[in-house]
């Protein structure tokens, strides 16, 4: 049996096979964090509830996010089951959050990997506000993954993924474009376009829940640094350094400094791209970049970037040929395709 996200297709029996051996054993995933202990979210949120902790603004913003996927054309929401949830710890010193190294959906095994925001010594959260924001907010991130358009085919008996949303591979699934360069303020890279269009929805989805729950920001320098991160309302001043006190440990400041290198290379890249390209349309763009990542349609998309950038701004959808999906043999001076890596390297690993 192969599980299959909603817009997921995949081309042969052999890709189908290897698809759901993959699907069916993803304990290389935990493997990667031995001194965790992952429960699926369901029990992991029963456990908080049993200690005390009042677990109605994770699941406010749960329905809030699939009424709105929902009107973005997702049908489907990542199971719950299919999200782990890392605490309990082994390790003295231990921190995870979204930040945390080696996790986040893995669209191969169709299963996300989060830790619990915080110390992770413990079964329940620090600070159980922040805790339930943070996995909200990578919940409803990973959602948008689980629900992007991929196509699978094995190539050479190997396989390979030859679209994902709005980027298209070769058959060898190699990408067609470099990363955007290291001190770059802007992006020309569908992934990060991607990556970035499906944190400013999580975030926003986390902010407004934050606000229904009554929830504000905290005044501690620590606490209000989660909190405009998860909520996307971080400063200049907030990245400018990374706090550390004499109590934090050596874990807590990379996550910290993953924090600081995430904002910068995804989500401030993301929000360049849609005031160069459209400045006064911004949340117009942005729905636009949704909706076809769900589909894998660029259509509407490529459409709306030509009638105000010339024709051929989003490559391989120019407006003779919006239908095909072919990417070009070379970038085009507008977007470019992504990276060999999905997500940016601070959250999480290369394709798995």
């Amino acid at each position: 049996m192969t599980w299959l996200a909603p817009n997921e297709i995949v081309v042969g029996a052999d890709a189908r096979e290897a698809l759901g051996r993959l699907r069916t054993d993803y304990a290389s995933l935990t493997a990667l964090h031995p001194e965790h202990i992952f429960r699926p979210a369901p029990e992991r949120l029963e456990r908080w509830q049993a200690s005390g902790v009042d677990a109605a603004l994770f699941h406010s913003g749960f329905y809030a996010a699939w009424a709105r996927y929902a009107a973005l054309g997702l049908s489907h929401m990542l199971p719950l089951h299919r999200v782990l949830v890392g605490a309990e710890s082994a390790r003295v010193g231990a921190f995870g959050g979204f930040h945390h190294p080696d996790q986040g959906y893995r669209h191969l095994q169709m299963v996300a990997v989060i830790t619990m925001h915080g110390p992770l010594e413990h079964d329940g959260p620090q600070r159980p506000d922040l805790a339930l924001l943070d996995l909200l907010r990578a919940y409803a991130h990973d959602c948008l993954h689980y629900g992007s358009r991929r196509r699978y085919v094995t190539v050479g008996g190997k396989l390979t993924r030859t679209q994902y949303g709005i980027n298209f591979r070769r058959a060898s699934g190699r990408s067609y474009s470099a990363a955007d360069h290291e001190d770059a303020c802007h992006t020309r890279n569908l992934g990060v376009v991607m990556e970035g269009a499906c944190d400013r929805e999580a975030r926003r989805i986390a902010r407004e829940a934050a606000a229904r729950s009554g929830v504000e920001e905290p005044e501690d320098v620590w606490g209000r640094l989660a909190f405009r991160d998860t909520t996307g309302t971080l400063t200049d001043d907030d990245l400018a350094a990374v706090p550390c006190g004499a109590d934090d440990s050596a874990e807590a400041a990379q996550y910290a400094a993953a924090l600081r290198r995430y904002e910068s290379r995804v989500n401030r890249r993301y929000g360049s791209f849609l005031e160069e390209f459209a400045p006064g349309e911004q949340d117009d763009l942005h729905d636009l970049v949704l909706r076809s990542v769900i589909s894998g349609d660029t259509g509407v998309l490529a459409a709306w970037l030509d009638a105000r950038h010339g024709p051929g701004t989003l490559p391989g959808s120019s407006s003779r040929s919006r239908t095909s999906h072919r990417a070009p043999t070379e970038p085009l001076p507008g977007l470019t395709h992504e990276t060999d890596v999905e997500m940016d390297p601070s959250r999480g690993h290369p394709d798995s």
